[in-house]
């Protein structure tokens, strides 16, 4: 099986970003390892000069003075618009604003991660399927249908009930319910704008779960 990618990912565009854990390990699996996954593709949208975990050493007033430069001196190498983490795969919304910076982004999260996981539960070697996938995305209609797939993953795999979906950490639609805010990781003011507000947004998304999941289900069968 080749390990090149069929597209080119562009500077400027935006990418549904998917990839899963090798012979689908469930890896994503309780607090401690999700919330060191989510501080990960905060931290790596920057290129740094310090790894994560030794940027972890330092004490609070270093890592606010090593951020605030990092920052100001650096563009990010991507803009997140969405996550989502499932126990054995995640999904990404994200627009490319450096060249290669999804691979670069991608391979310094994964790369951390797998460290970290290695680490912590006695183990060597790779996590994550060889190459991640990416989907691009052409037109707002697109990159809204997306946004809402990845949202309402936890709710298509049972995981979690609609109504419980605004206060669950493990996708970015929490964020999305706060509106637009300097200090948050995650650009909702783009998705906002394009829907009319939150309201308008979570009214697109409730109106998908039924589908959604019966999609699930005839593509499980399907593959079966």
């Amino acid at each position: 099986m080749s390990n090149k990618r069929k597209i080119v990912l562009s500077k400027g565009e935006i990418y549904h970003v998917l990839n899963r854990s090798i012979a689908s390990e469930e890896i994503f699996v309780n607090k401690r390892i999700l919330s060191r996954a989510i501080s990960l593709i905060d931290y790596y949208r920057f290129s740094h000069k310090l790894s994560f975990s030794k940027y972890k050493k330092l004490s609070v007033k270093e890592r606010i003075e090593y951020l605030k430069i990092i920052k100001s001196s650096n563009k990010p190498v991507v803009e997140i618009f969405a996550f989502a983490f499932m126990p054995d795969h995640y999904h990404l919304l994200l627009r490319q604003l450096t060249e290669k910076g999804i691979s670069h982004f991608i391979s310094t999260f994964q790369n951390a991660f797998a460290k970290y996981y290695n680490l912590k539960i006695g183990r060597d070697g790779g996590i994550f399927k060889t190459p991640f996938r990416a989907k691009w995305i052409s037109t707002d209609e697109i990159f809204l249908h997306i946004s809402r797939y990845i949202h309402l993953n936890p709710v298509t795999s049972y995981i979690i009930d609609y109504e419980d979906l605004k206060l669950y950490p493990w996708t970015s639609y929490p964020e999305y319910q706060k509106g637009v805010r300097e200090d948050n990781f995650i650009n909702t003011e783009f998705l906002l704008k394009i829907t009319g507000g939150i309201a308008n947004y979570n009214k697109f998304v409730s109106g998908q779960v039924d589908y959604q999941r019966k999609l699930k289900k005839i593509k499980t069968l399907l593959l079966e």
